[in-house]
């Protein structure tokens, strides 16, 4: 049952959760809907965070920026709403 147990070091248990977080965020599908510039100011703001932190390197601090940056893009652009409309119509 705790095959897992202590596998990790604090600093990786660390980053897991910060990590783990960022993606709740990423996934927030009612925040992305209501107010994309709040859901992209708080995926900057973790990823900003963690890179202070030194929870992650400059590579990772990086590729979350652009992810969060490319899901803004898609979420200004209403991808989650045509998603739906096709999901009803289809």
């Amino acid at each position: 049952m705790h095959s897992f147990a202590n596998l990790l070091t604090p600093a990786q248990e660390q980053k897991l959760r910060a990590l783990n977080t960022w993606h709740l965020v990423l996934e927030d599908l009612k925040l992305r809907m209501e107010c994309p510039d709040a859901y992209h100011e708080e995926l900057i703001r973790q990823s900003d965070e963690m890179d202070r932190l030194g929870i992650v390197s400059w590579q990772e601090w990086r590729d979350l920026r652009v992810e969060a940056d490319q899901a803004y893009l898609r979420a200004i652009a209403g991808e989650d709403y045509h998603r739906a409309l096709r999901k009803r119509s289809g």
